[in-house]
């Protein structure tokens, strides 16, 4: 028998929530060396969590390229400065890995986003959109699904800030972290059910 959740939740009940925090350790990564570190540390566990930013574009038609890829563990979240570095071979091995799962939520949009920047088949990815139902849950945000499952709320302040700055601000290094990691959160506590 699965555990049922409400199936809902209001802006307004949210707003009345607790805030969410990433506590663990973030390392902004923008060199190919430690592209590599990194990628060897993560391809250990089982599953990630994973999200990407964009710069935001205030112009009719302006559109930029995928600035961040975040991926998390419980622990450690690491933020892809992939404006400076793109996509290296390394990360991109790593989006293609079967042996590890990683989760995010809209993926399509992500994926569109990616390639962008290459022609990368990503492989063994989890959209929580499409996970989430089978559980009862019918709201689809990030936002939402985590404050049905752990009544607190994750801020979306830092969301069309700069993400191309030459220096990210530590309210946008949490809110990236943030994101990455709760999908992998919401993925284990489900899972556990």
């Amino acid at each position: 028998m699965t555990q049922q959740y409400t199936h809902s939740i209001t802006k307004e009940a949210i707003s009345q929530l607790p805030l969410e925090e990433f506590t663990g350790r973030i390392i902004v990564i923008d060199t190919l060396r430690d592209t590599e570190k990194a990628v060897s540390y993560l391809s250990e566990f089982p599953a990630v969590g994973f999200d990407t930013e964009t710069r935001p574009s205030f112009k009719k038609g302006q559109r930029y390229k995928i600035s961040l890829m975040q991926i998390s563990t419980d622990e450690a979240c690491f933020l892809f400065r992939l404006n400076r570095i793109d996509i290296p071979e390394a990360l991109e091995k790593f989006l293609a890995n079967e042996r590890v799962l990683k989760i995010g939520l809209s993926l399509r949009d992500d994926f569109g986003a990616m390639r962008r920047r290459t022609d990368i088949e990503p492989a063994n990815f989890l959209d929580l959109q499409n996970y989430v139902g089978q559980f009862g849950i019918e709201d689809a945000s990030l936002q939402k699904i985590y404050a049905i499952l752990f009544n607190k709320k994750i801020s979306k302040g830092q969301r069309l800030s700069n993400w191309e700055a030459d220096v990210l601000t530590e309210p946008q290094q949490k809110y990236a972290a943030l994101d990455a990691w709760a999908c992998l959160k919401i993925y284990n506590q489900l899972k556990q059910i």
